[in-house]
């Protein structure tokens, strides 16, 4: 019984790189691919998702058997940046990225870019690199929206203090570092009171597919 308890205390988190056409729901019913399929399996509890992203976006997710420690990363009191990596149709002038970052109002309510980094790109097919505090649906592709442009690929690469790196493949995941347990502990105000449980050699509830991933990740400004 006294170990059983001890498991059931421990805290797991990983970093899981989603491809495009996942769906970030336990049970799909159109019969897609989704994300939990691919988790690597938990002794005790369930994985929760923090945040999501739609099925046409890519990139980071982390997933967290503490459900205080996700729901703390999502509430927008906590002001936790994601950054995004996007590559946008049409043409961006300064004007446009002035009123990104300004706010405009969507129909859910004002919302705006903390930053945007323009990243290179050639013709009409431009990347940049932006954050934002929040993680209302759709809102990035939104918000190029209300300016005129239209996002052709989106792909986020930080979540708070997180960054995803080159060591997780499309469709893959890894565990946290302790620094990055830390760290995220740290952003939403959580003592680093339990213990971390360790997922070394449990399989994912199926193989996922190998999936070879365009993107290249870059480091947040």
């Amino acid at each position: 019984v006294g170990s059983r308890r001890l498991v059931s205390n421990q805290r797991f988190a990983i970093i899981y790189n989603k491809p495009e056409g996942q769906v970030v729901t336990r049970h799909d019913p159109e019969g897609r691919d989704t994300v939990f399929a691919h988790l690597p399996r938990l002794p005790v509890g369930r994985w929760v998702a923090v945040g999501r992203l739609d099925v046409n976006s890519a990139g980071l997710l982390l997933f967290t058997s503490d459900g205080e420690l996700a729901n703390r990363l999502m509430h927008p009191r906590n002001r936790v940046d994601r950054e995004y990596a996007v590559r946008v149709n049409g043409e961006v002038t300064d004007a446009m990225v002035r009123k990104l970052v300004e706010g405009v109002e969507l129909d859910d309510g004002p919302a705006r870019f903390e930053d945007v980094v323009d990243a290179g790109g050639e013709g009409r097919n431009h990347w940049f690199h932006l954050v934002i505090m929040e993680g209302r649906k759709r809102e990035v592709r939104r918000l190029w929206e209300a300016v005129g442009a239209t996002v052709s690929r989106l792909k986020r690469v930080r979540y708070g203090p997180i960054i995803l790196d080159s060591r997780v493949k499309a469709g893959g995941w890894r565990e946290l570092e302790p620094d990055e347990r830390r760290a995220l502990l740290e952003v939403v105000g959580l003592s680093d009171d339990r213990p971390w449980g360790s997922l070394a050699r449990r399989p994912a509830r199926k193989t996922a597919k190998a999936l070879a991933s365009p993107w290249k990740v870059r480091p947040p400004r």
